[in-house]
C-alpha cells in the first residue's frame, strides 16, 4: 500500500510534469520519435508493396528480404548503429533508435500490404480491366479499398510495437518515457521504474485505440471484418508466395 501511495504522490507532484525531464516533455519525445519512425517506415514499405502486389512480380522475394529484419533484435540494431551514428557526427540516441524502430515497423506493413492486394478477388480485378480501367485506376479504386482492412491492421500493429520499443532509446542517451525506467533502475528507484512502465503501457493502449478509431473511420462499412481485420482485431502477419 505504501508503494502505491508513493506512485500516486509521484503523479500528483506538479514538478514531475514540467521541465525537460517532466512527464509531458518525455511523452512528447516518445510520441515524436515513434511518429517519425512510423511515417518513414510507411513511406518505405507501403508504396512498393502496393506496386508489387498489383503486378505480382518479385513479391515473394521482396517479402523474404524485408522479413529478414524480424530475425535481428531491435537492441542489436541500436548497438550496431550507435558507433556509426557517432562516427558520422549524428549523436547518440535518436538516430540509432530511429533506425531500429523503422526496421521493426517495415515487415508487418510491407507483408500485409502485399498480401492484402494479392488476395483481392481476381474476378473483380479482371472485370474492372474489362471495363477499360487503367492499372492505376484498378489499384486505387479496387485493390487498395478492398485491401484496406489488412493494411490498416498492419499499420496499427506496427505502431503499437514501435511505441513499446521506443523505450530502448533511453539505453543510448535518448529521452522518451524509457528514461524513467533506465534512470529508475540506475538509482534503485522502483517507483520511477513502475511509473515509466505504466506510462509506456498507457501510451501503447492509447495508440491501439487511436488507430482502431482510424480503421473504423477509414474502412468502408461493407469491408469491416474483411480478412479478419476488423477494427478491434490484431492480425498475425502472413506471408504468401
Amino acid at each position: 500500500m505504501e508503494f502505491l501511495t508513493e506512485v500516486l504522490n509521484f503523479f500528483a507532484d506538479g514538478a514531475n510534469w514540467v521541465g525537460s525531464s517532466g512527464i509531458l516533455n518525455r511523452t512528447l519525445e516518445h510520441v515524436g520519435l515513434s511518429a517519425f519512425s512510423m511515417t518513414i517506415a510507411s513511406l518505405i514499405a507501403i508504396p512498393p508493396a502496393l506496386y508489387l502486389g498489383h503486378t505480382g512480380r518479385g513479391g515473394f522475394f521482396a517479402v523474404s528480404i524485408v522479413n529478414i529484419g524480424r530475425a535481428v533484435p531491435s537492441f542489436a540494431i541500436v548497438a550496431l548503429a550507435l558507433p556509426v551514428s557517432i562516427k558520422l557526427g549524428l549523436g547518440l540516441g535518436f538516430w540509432p533508435t530511429f533506425l531500429a524502430l523503422v526496421a521493426l515497423a517495415l515487415p508487418p506493413m510491407f507483408t500485409n500490404t502485399y498480401t492484402g492486394v494479392r488476395e483481392v478477388d481476381q474476378g473483380t480485378v479482371e472485370a474492372a480491366r474489362g471495363m477499360g480501367m487503367t492499372g492505376w485506376e484498378v489499384l486505387s479504386g479496387i485493390e487498395m479499398p478492398l485491401a484496406s482492412p489488412v493494411i490498416l491492421a498492419a499499420v496499427r500493429v506496427a505502431a503499437v510495437q514501435v511505441v513499446a520499443t521506443a523505450t530502448l532509446g533511453a539505453l543510448v542517451a535518448w529521452g522518451g518515457l524509457g528514461r524513467y525506467i533506465i534512470d529508475g533502475f540506475s538509482q534503485g528507484d522502483t517507483v520511477e521504474v513502475f511509473v515509466g512502465g505504466v506510462l509506456v503501457a498507457l501510451l501503447a493502449v492509447a495508440t491501439q485505440l487511436v488507430f482502431g478509431w482510424i480503421e473504423r473511420r477509414a474502412i468502408p462499412a461493407g469491408l469491416r471484418g474483411t480478412n479478419g481485420a476488423g477494427p478491434g482485431t490484431i492480425l498475425p502477419v502472413r506471408q504468401v508466395a
